[in-house]
């Protein structure tokens, strides 16, 4: 099973603020939605909550919650207490390729301990204030193939590159 992440960051890294996007890109959340359909996503709870609800769980998607707190629910979607069990719910639905969706601790947990074999990462051309991150230059070294771009119009705040970047064969 291939273990991806998805996400878009700026320039300093910057994925959110105060629990939230910090940018309008229609067509990159076309990307996102597309990409992930039919897969299992995994996702920490404090991002999972930052959905609006009227969206939780994500639709055509089994959605997976990862948290410490033993007593929380999240209707629709399956919860678990680690990344590791989240992972392994995947791979025991047969899934051919997870995606992790964020927030940033949990993009953080999976790159450190080498669990991710593809990064699809909108490069979004800002550098907005933010809380949330993506760990800086973790797709460095990868192999990376340029998947569409896109200029900042009336419907997109900024203009951005969409790139997947694959771990190199060692």
């Amino acid at each position: 099973m291939r273990i991806s992440t998805i996400a878009a960051v700026a320039m300093n890294g910057v994925i959110g603020k105060d629990n939230d996007l910090v940018w309008s890109l229609p067509d990159d959340m076309k990307f996102f939605m597309d990409t992930t359909k039919g897969h299992v996503i995994i996702t920490g709870r404090k991002n999972y909550e930052s959905i609006p609800e009227r969206y939780r769980p994500l639709k055509g998607r089994t959605n997976v919650v990862v948290t410490r707190n033993r007593g929380y629910q999240a209707e629709g979607a399956v919860v678990v207490h680690d990344l590791e069990d989240a992972i392994g719910f995947a791979r025991a639905s047969a899934e051919t390729e997870c995606f992790i969706i964020g927030g940033g601790q949990i993009y953080r947990q999976a790159l450190d301990a080498g669990l991710v074999d593809t990064q699809y990462i909108t490069h979004v051309h800002a550098e907005p204030d933010g809380d949330a991150h993506y760990p800086t230059e973790a797709w460095r070294g990868w192999v990376g193939q340029e998947l569409g771009r896109h200029s900042g119009d009336e419907r997109h705040d900024h203009a951005f590159i969409i790139t997947r970047y694959d771990r190199p064969e060692e």
